[in-house]
């Protein structure tokens, strides 16, 4: 009877050991491989990432300086007063005037107006989206207001000129009726524009302020439900206040888009250097610049420049609250 050792089976036998060192070898590579691959891709994508990065602020940089560098001229040459706080609008005149203060006034009165007919609007409509319609409706009415962002500004110039100002003369002549110091705009006039900024700046205010409204925690409405507040209570009550942060942010946007809109309420507008009265015609800076650069020369097209770095200084400042209201709002979550 022949006897086995326990354990015969699994003694040394020739070739085993190198075999296993060969693949702990080729293991050992494969990994030096993988992480020297691996740190390639991660230098790659940084290296990506900050010329993106670079890249935008080389752009912001290049637009301020030549923004500076073309509009600061005028203001030495036909003196900043003068452009700043004239209102008389008379380049091409023996003695030109370069006032653009009822320009600036028409820019601000109507992003103003046109804030305060869409935000509450937009603000309404995102509560009803976000908490009171059903999944059918929500869903037709957000592509509605989707549709709305994406018609050219054109077409709303063109529903203002042959929709809108016709509504507004009438309301104009019955107004006025026996008026005889009113000049009649023909409907083409500041309120007319600002009801076509605020269609415009619709979109933006309803998606972001229905965003923030989701966002709000669920716990805050089971809450206020618990302690008897109906739903209504619920929402202006516990959701708005708990939502403000983003819904001021979606407004401060809105006006971010209205304050930069240009060929719609040239053609609504009416397109006139007046003091912005609803029934006036008015000129917004955006359209004294689209409307003249085409042929401006000399001092005239520097002033143009200036009226451009206005409105760009304004909408800097709109950031510069928006960037606020976003930090303040991080602080009240924190």
């Amino acid at each position: 009877m022949e006897y086995n050792e326990p354990g015969a089976d699994n003694q040394f036998k020739p070739g085993t050991y190198s075999r296993s060192a060969d693949m702990e070898q080729n293991s050992l590579f494969s990994v030096m491989r993988g992480t020297k691959k691996k740190a390639a891709v991660e230098a790659a994508a940084q290296a990506i990432f900050t010329f993106c990065g670079f890249l935008a602020v080389l752009a912001v940089g290049v637009i301020v300086a030549y923004m500076i560098a073309s509009g600061t001229p005028a203001l030495a040459r036909a003196g900043w007063k003068e452009i700043l706080f004239g209102t008389v609008w008379r380049p091409g005149g023996e003695e030109p005037r370069y006032g653009i203060f009822y320009c600036i006034l028409s820019s601000l009165a109507g992003t103003l107006l046109a804030v305060l007919i869409g935000a509450p609007v937009g603000v309404l409509t995102a509560v009803f989206l976000a908490e009171l319609a059903d999944k059918r409706l929500a869903g037709i009415l957000r592509a509605a207001v989707e549709l709305l962002a994406g018609i050219p500004s054109v077409i709303y110039g063109l529903l203002g000129i042959y929709l809108l100002n016709p509504m507004m003369y009438r309301l104009e002549r019955w107004i006025f009726a026996g008026s005889e110091t009113h000049q009649f705009t023909g409907g083409a006039n500041l309120l007319s524009a600002s009801l076509i900024l605020a269609v415009m700046i619709l979109p933006t205010v309803v998606n972001i302020s229905e965003a923030a409204i989701r966002a709000v925690d669920p716990g805050i409405r089971r809450a206020s439900l618990a302690l008897g507040a109906s739903r209504i209570q619920t929402i202006f009550g516990s959701v708005l206040p708990a939502a403000k942060p983003g819904i001021m942010t979606a407004v401060v946007l809105g006006v971010g888009r209205a304050l930069g809109e240009a060929m719609a309420i040239t053609l609504a507008s009416g397109n006139s250097v007046n003091f912005p009265l609803p029934f006036h015609s008015v000129r917004f800076l955006t359209s004294a610049i689209v409307s003249e650069m085409g042929y401006a020369q000399g001092t005239h097209r520097q002033v143009l420049f200036t009226a451009g770095l206005v409105l760009f200084v304004l909408i800097m400042l709109v950031n510069l609250v928006l960037a606020r209201i976003m930090k303040e709002g991080l602080v009240q979550d924190g």
